[in-house]
């Protein structure tokens, strides 16, 4: 089984990479970010507290995403592995994902982040905002206090994954195609 976290800020390309990972690997994705939005959509509890928490650019609270990874996980329990993307978040999502899994004799292959400049993630953002509808996408404050948020959340997970020899920083500009190549290196060697 590969269990990989696929990291990198907002607007990074993650999702573009995981819908073509999944099908090459035969894995699961699961996007805490397509769970939340499936769950505003459909005006849920969690949709309309997750909603409350996005729209103003900020990271929904650990225990609301870590109870809906654990079931995204459970429902798929004869999957060849997952694609995290959009979790873990912080280190103490981190820690939960690592216990959750080491019960079901299972561990994270590794984290690949898309490292990828802010400019280039803005102009991405923006233009993603013009067909995608989310609000969060359209303002450029809140673009960019999601890279805030990010930074001084988020990024840190980095030095708790390369503790555990498992972090891989991957060119995230180029043609998607260029970026499927660089991130099945690292996979096909995990």
């Amino acid at each position: 089984m590969k269990n990989i976290v696929l990291f990198g800020p907002p607007g990074a390309g993650k999702g573009t990479q995981a819908d073509i990972l999944k099908h090459k690997y035969n894995l699961i994705h699961i996007s805490t970010g397509d769970v939340f939005r499936y769950n505003i959509k459909n005006e849920t509890d969690l949709g309309i507290l997750a909603k409350s928490y996005m729209d103003h650019g900020d990271l929904v609270p650990d225990e609301v995403t870590i109870d809906m990874l654990k079931a995204e996980v459970n429902k798929n329990a004869n999957a060849n592995g997952f694609i995290f993307d959009g979790f873990p978040r912080t280190e103490s999502q981190a820690k939960a994902l690592d216990d959750f899994l080491l019960k079901k004799g299972e561990t994270i292959n590794g984290m690949i982040a898309l490292e990828v400049p802010d400019e280039v993630l803005i102009k991405r953002l923006l233009n993603r905002g013009l067909t995608s509808g989310r609000p969060d996408d359209q303002d450029e404050n809140k673009i960019r206090n999601r890279f805030k948020e990010y930074q001084t959340k988020t990024a840190i997970l980095q030095y708790y994954f390369q503790e555990q020899n498992k972090y891989y920083g991957v060119n995230g500009v180029g043609s998607i195609d260029e970026i499927s190549e660089r991130l099945s290196n690292v996979i096909n060697n995990l």
